[in-house]
């Protein structure tokens, strides 16, 4: 069974439910409309409401440039308060959590650029797959002049280590696939995108045929020991990126397509 929605895809077939990111002139850059779709999908999966029977998720993007290259900044031109920024980080939160808590595997099957928030739902998901073209980051701090919330900070460090994570976001500059492979972020990396979109459903079928109790117990326990301890408060950086002259800097030269001039304020 499959259908077409306007910005997302979406495929259900032998328990395995494909959701394809369908943007591929905006480098499948994520709408609001798009993240509410992923996390209705995510909460369904695997509970006594899914009549389907979903036993795993593949998140892919359409097209050969990306992934998802992050929200589609257009979402933020109407940001005025320091609630707009809370807000939107409240809901983001909201759905990667739904995709971390999912009571299926969820497998992140990645090319070309996964950045921003590509690269959080990537790290949300409980296997990653890449192709070799595949460009890792988050370049936060030459495009936006934003920051993450600190529970995405802790899932990129639980993955890649604290040393990395600084790096890349420090100097936005992108992981190749061989430097994702060699940091364990993904689990294998094949040579184009149908390679790997193959590869991504073969790993989907296997996990299909697994108890689903000792992966909903196995999932939980990992998601367990990365939250044991609790994340402090960062209202404080969100609200000194959200509401500063740099980040309306940041979303503006993008839409012009221009580089930004930061003013540290």
């Amino acid at each position: 069974m499959g259908f077409q929605q306007s910005e997302l895809l979406v495929a259900f077939s032998g328990g395995i439910l494909t959701l394809t990111l369908n943007r591929p002139e905006q480098r499948n850059a994520l709408t609001f409309g798009m993240y509410q779709k992923i996390m209705k999908f995510c909460q369904l999966a695997g509970t006594e409401f899914d009549d389907q029977g979903i036993k795993a998720i593949v998140i892919c993007g359409a097209g050969d440039k990306a992934f998802a290259a992050g929200t589609d900044i257009g979402q933020f031109t109407a940001f005025e308060t320091l609630q707009d920024g809370h807000d939107y980080e409240a809901q983001i939160e909201g759905v990667i959590s739904s995709i971390e808590t999912c009571r299926v595997p969820v497998i992140a099957a990645l090319h070309g650029a996964v950045t921003g928030g590509g690269l959080v739902i990537a790290t949300a998901a409980h296997l990653r797959l890449a192709s070799a073209d595949v460009k890792i980051g988050m370049p936060i701090a030459r495009t936006l002049g934003n920051c993450l919330a600190i529970t995405n900070l802790r899932r990129l460090v639980a993955l890649f280590g604290e040393a990395r994570v600084a790096h890349m976001i420090l100097t936005a500059e992108l992981l190749s696939a061989d430097q994702a492979l060699a940091s364990g972020f993904v689990h294998d990396v094949l040579e184009t995108r149908d390679a790997m979109l193959a590869r991504a459903t073969t790993l989907a079928q296997r996990l299909t045929t697994m108890a689903p109790l000792t992966i909903q117990a196995s999932l939980d326990g990992l998601r367990r020991l990365r939250h044991a301890t609790a994340c402090p408060d960062d209202s404080d950086l969100i609200a000194a990126c959200y509401t500063s002259e740099d980040f309306a800097e940041g979303v503006a030269a993008f839409l012009e397509k221009r580089k930004p001039n930061w003013r540290g304020r």
